[in-house]
């Protein structure tokens, strides 16, 4: 498999706007890489507040973009994924920004497996824009299984809300 558009990333990825950061798989190998792709708009939600007139991607979506794509690599790699089984991080170490990622640039984002063992994914991740690293993290994700919502008690009334 070598590329994915946003229709096929949607069937792998629970994630949907405004909190899907990954538009586009340029090349996967899977057990090895994915290098993805993701552009950065004006029109994203959190340039309103970071930083209004100095709009700026927070640090925290970069390193969230980088899991997304880590974990796309973790699933078609073999990472088990059902209906009751979700991938997520258990930890993010040695990240680094090295620059600012701001309106119209084109995020590259770079995956690699460093180590898989027991259901245990290790990733080294980065994000590029025009060729150079913008940030950087070695990102830790496993499979467990999804949330659930805890149920009301049968008793329990809903408030009620006059229209």
């Amino acid at each position: 498999m070598t590329s994915l558009n946003l229709a096929q990333i949607k069937q792998y990825l629970p994630h949907r706007y405004p909190f899907l950061f990954v538009d586009h798989v340029d090349e996967i190998v899977p057990g090895e890489y994915i290098v993805a792709r993701k552009g950065v708009t004006g029109n994203e939600d959190f340039f309103n507040g970071h930083f209004p007139g100095n709009p700026v991607m927070p640090g925290v979506l970069q390193i969230e973009a980088m899991g997304q794509a880590g974990a796309l690599l973790a699933i078609l790699s073999g990472a088990k994924l059902d209906s009751e089984t979700s991938i997520y991080v258990t930890s993010i170490t040695d990240c680094r920004f090295k620059k600012p990622v701001v309106p119209g640039d084109m995020l590259e984002l770079r995956s690699k497996v460093i180590r898989q063992r027991l259901g245990v994914w290790k990733l080294g991740c980065e994000v590029r824009v025009g060729g150079a690293i913008a940030s950087m993290a070695t990102v830790t994700a496993t499979s467990g299984p999804k949330v659930k919502a805890p149920e009301l008690p049968a008793d329990f009334r809903a408030p009620l809300f006059d229209d």
